[in-house]
């Protein structure tokens, strides 16, 4: 069954290269949950970018050279000197008793880069120290690994894994400033539902070894410039509810087959590239195969994912209220389009028994919008 489904998965994907998924495109994950079309294209491994693009929907969100090279900076300034910078800020700003500090550099074992190597490594000193065994207390770019939909996927943060108390927490370093105590709150929730991914992939290699998940603190620790400044300040972020809904979304991907079993069999994205990698096939003949898929469109999706454009305009054409929004996605709950908003709301439709109540508050709002206008269009009228 698992090798029906991995070929039905490489048939969606067609002739191009599979992508492996990243703590960013796990994250993307847990912000749309009900996306279908989503949970498809990253099962198959394909390349969402290049299939929007040729669709006529190019992404055009992405983080800038400037952003990254700034972020490097940030992050290489913490971890100076043994984390020294990074120390002062658990000790001083969040009142962390850390009396003994073992730093342990993984970025490679012994010169040896790869993978396999670094992970196995990581998770001996790991467990280790969760054992009691070890002297670690800091660990600069862990090698951790997730299983995802029956893929291996490395995981490399850029951050720092610390023990305290009996229990290893996730540091996230970004460059974005908390300034008087706040926050970006939407560079906040993106910096905690990639460190999700993270503790679900540390809690995962532990279990391997018979140690629980409590091991692992679902509550992570933000770093970032103070105010104006250069100098880091940290906070601790709830991500209690990102794990659990990206646990959920990952289970959801294992149980992939099922959403799989309702496509065409002879459905495919698969953009037939030439020797130069350009698409050859029709663009309509892709868009008409994407329209096959269920898709969930929400406007935050225009912050995290490739295929954002599509299906906003997918979600306009046909009148889906999720255009314009989860808020009123749940404010009208029991109408599906905008459509049946409007005539519910002019008095064009009759409601069913689940709309009554909904039909007379749209139909409150549009008399007060129209006695709104014809106030402000009566001359000499002021606001």
């Amino acid at each position: 069954m698992k090798v029906a489904v991995d070929e039905r998965l490489d048939a969606l994907r067609g002739s191009a290269p599979r992508l492996t998924y990243s703590a960013r495109s796990l994250a993307a994950l847990e912000n749309n949950p009900r996306c279908t079309l989503r949970a498809v294209l990253d099962a198959s491994g394909s390349n969402k970018a290049k299939i929007a693009a040729h669709a006529g929907y190019p992404a055009l969100f992405g983080q800038s050279s400037f952003a990254i090279t700034r972020g490097n900076a940030f992050e290489a300034m913490v971890k100076d000197n043994g984390c020294a910078e990074l120390l002062r800020v658990l000790r001083e700003t969040l009142e962390l008793t850390l009396p003994e500090v073992g730093y342990k550099d993984l970025n490679d074992v012994g010169g040896d880069g790869r993978l396999e190597v670094r992970h196995a490594r990581t998770k001996q000193l790991l467990v280790q120290a969760a054992l009691g065994l070890g002297d670690g207390t800091l660990y600069d770019h862990p090698m951790l690994r997730l299983q995802v939909g029956g893929h291996a996927v490395f995981l490399e943060p850029d951050l720092v894994a610390f023990r305290i108390d009996d229990r290893f927490h996730v540091v996230e370093i970004k460059s974005f400033p908390i300034i008087d105590g706040q926050a970006d709150p939407v560079q906040v929730r993106s910096a905690t539902t990639q460190a999700c991914a993270y503790i679900i992939a540390l809690r995962a290699m532990l279990a391997d070894a018979g140690i629980g998940p409590e091991a692992v603190s679902d509550t992570i620790v933000l770093v970032a410039p103070k105010d104006f400044t250069n100098r880091p300040t940290a906070a601790f972020v709830d991500a209690r509810k990102q794990v659990a809904t990206l646990t959920r979304q990952l289970a959801r991907i294992e149980r992939i087959g099922d959403l799989v079993r309702l496509l065409p069999e002879d459905l495919t994205f698969d953009l037939a590239a030439d020797e130069t990698d350009r698409p050859q096939r029709p663009a309509q003949e892709l868009t008409e195969a994407l329209d096959q898929v269920p898709a969930t469109y929400r406007p935050d999706c225009l912050n995290h994912c490739e295929m954002a454009f599509y299906c906003r305009a997918r979600a306009r054409a046909c009148g889906s209220l999720d255009a314009l929004g989860p808020a009123v996605r749940e404010q009208l709950g029991g109408i599906d389009t905008v459509t049946m908003a409007l005539g519910l709301a002019r008095g064009q439709l009759t409601p069913n028994n689940d709309q009554v109540e909904m039909a007379v508050a749209l139909r409150h709002a549009a008399r007060l919008r129209a006695e709104l206008r014809a106030t402000s269009e009566t001359p000499g009228a002021t606001t």
